[in-house]
């Protein structure tokens, strides 16, 4: 025993779960993420409150030993991905890839087209009848104003009468189409922007979005936990995978 009280043994073990707890951390910071969904523009494939866990490994850049151990994969039409989004804003955005690198983009009546032929999205959701002339008929003139990407790629990127994806971008939409802030209004993803993609939801909680966007929770939002948890939380979205939809021309 040394001269403060304490075994070596006893040091060394605690020195050794201290570097595993670190080292755990790490391990889990780098692989992925949790995170949580606060709006609507995912409908009905992610709801406001669901907690879902964000592969961080799946697109990235493999390396010469890294990519045969891990399970890369390249960014494909129809997948559902979280990056940070081209515009001032605190929290990532997930949205639908919907157009990679040289894909002709165009939406007629609401209608997607992809390299000139109508694609299916059984994904899709539309919560109005009506039709807004720049965001049901894209690209189109705008008419409101638009963040300056959405401008730019309306500028450099239109070949007659659809966007056309450059390298080392993709094109993002909600399934929520309606009501969905995506690449319509503020341009392309870059690839360097990309987090990664949600796997799985984990928890899935029926809350507003004003309690979903803060790092801290609000004291409301405690005492709803505390009261309603049970009452409240999605069970039958517990651990419910997600996934992808191919989507080709």
């Amino acid at each position: 025993m040394d001269s403060k009280g304490k075994n070596p043994d006893e040091r060394g073990a605690l020195a050794e779960w201290t570097g595993t707890a670190i080292l755990l951390l790490f391990a889990i910071s780098t692989l992925g993420q949790a995170y949580v969904i606060p709006t609507s523009s995912m409908e009905e494939t992610l709801l406001i409150g669901d907690h879902v866990w964000v592969d961080k490994v799946a697109y990235a850049p493999p390396g010469k030993l890294s990519g045969r151990l891990l399970p890369y994969t390249p960014v494909r039409r129809g997948d559902i991905m979280v990056f940070r989004p081209p515009i001032e804003a605190s929290d990532p955005y997930v949205k639908r890839i919907v157009g990679t690198p040289g894909d002709r983009i165009r939406v007629r009546n609401k209608q997607l087209y992809l390299n000139g032929i109508a694609v299916s999205e059984p994904y899709k959701f539309h919560k109005t009848d009506y039709m807004d002339p720049y965001r049901d008929n894209f690209p189109s003139a705008p008419n409101a104003p638009l963040y300056p990407g959405a401008v730019d790629m309306l500028t450099r990127h239109v070949v007659d009468g659809e966007v056309v994806v450059p390298e080392g971008h993709y094109f993002a939409m909600g399934d929520n189409r309606d009501f969905s802030l995506d690449s319509r209004y503020w341009g392309f993803v870059a690839r360097e922007r990309i987090i990664g993609k949600p796997v799985i939801i984990w928890w899935s909680y029926d809350a507003p979005t004003e309690r979903l966007q803060t790092m801290i929770p609000s004291s409301d939002h405690l005492v709803d936990l505390a009261i309603n948890f049970f009452s409240k939380t999605r069970w039958k979205r517990t651990f419910q995978l997600v996934r992808g939809h191919p989507l080709n021309p």
